[in-house]
């Protein structure tokens, strides 16, 4: 019997299954995307500018946040705390309904990749490179360093978000704001090769880079000091 492919989005994910021609793509089909989840691991580091120097794994004791999004990537538990003195090691999942991850998906190869690229519009925050001296802002910065195929990512200009490190800094201390985590698909791949460090709080990230949000997960933010 022939078989045929059929292409489905969820999420605003567009993904391609194959499935014979008397066979239906379901919700229930197990490519179709269930679920997906930010991790928020602290980490030592510092800031500098508009990225972090020195970053490492934390021993002990560390703050340990998730925020899990269901299909429609709605959050499922509410806002989350985040000290604005600490670093966060940022890790994007995508689940479907199997369990499998697919995130690295967007990441297999440079060719891939460079059609992506993650924002966190909202918040209007004070971004660490305006602070001078203090550095004391807010800094979001991808740090993705192999391809899916085993090719290194090569510097600022190459990374996606998926592997992101994220702090708010002190000078953003009491904030409370709705953020969405957005992986963004350019209609020209050349876009991402002149988006800067610091180009990644702007609210209007759809107009200044024509493309398809292909996952945008919206969730509120308090930035409170942590005991």
């Amino acid at each position: 019997m022939k078989k045929y492919c059929y292409a489905f989005a969820a999420v605003a994910l567009f993904l391609t299954a194959c499935s014979k021609d008397d066979e239906k793509i379901t919700p229930d089909d197990p490519n179709v995307i269930a679920s997906s989840r930010l991790d928020f691991i602290e980490v030592n580091g510092s800031a500098h500018g508009d990225h972090f120097h020195d970053l490492a794994e934390k021993a002990g004791e560390k703050d340990s946040i998730t925020i899990l999004f269901n299909a429609q990537g709605e959050a499922q538990n509410g806002h989350i705390h985040l000290d604005p003195h600490k670093i966060y090691r940022m890790q994007f999942r995508l689940f479907n309904k199997a369990g499998q991850a697919l995130q690295q998906n967007f990441l297999s190869s440079k060719a891939t990749a460079d059609s992506f690229k993650v924002f966190l519009s909202g918040g209007n925050f004070i971004l660490n490179p305006t602070t001078g001296d203090a550095e004391n802002g807010a800094i979001f910065q991808p740090r993705e360093q192999v391809y899916g195929d085993g090719t290194t990512v090569g510097g600022k200009y190459e990374t996606t978000g998926i592997l992101a490190y994220f702090t708010l800094g002190e000078a953003n201390s009491g904030a409370e704001a709705d953020i969405s985590y957005v992986l963004r698909k350019f209609n020209d791949p050349a876009t991402k090769a002149k988006i800067e460090r610091t180009d990644w709080n702007y609210p209007d990230y759809a107009t200044r880079y024509a493309g398809t949000d292909i996952v945008k997960l919206t969730f509120e933010v308090h930035a409170e000091e942590h005991e």
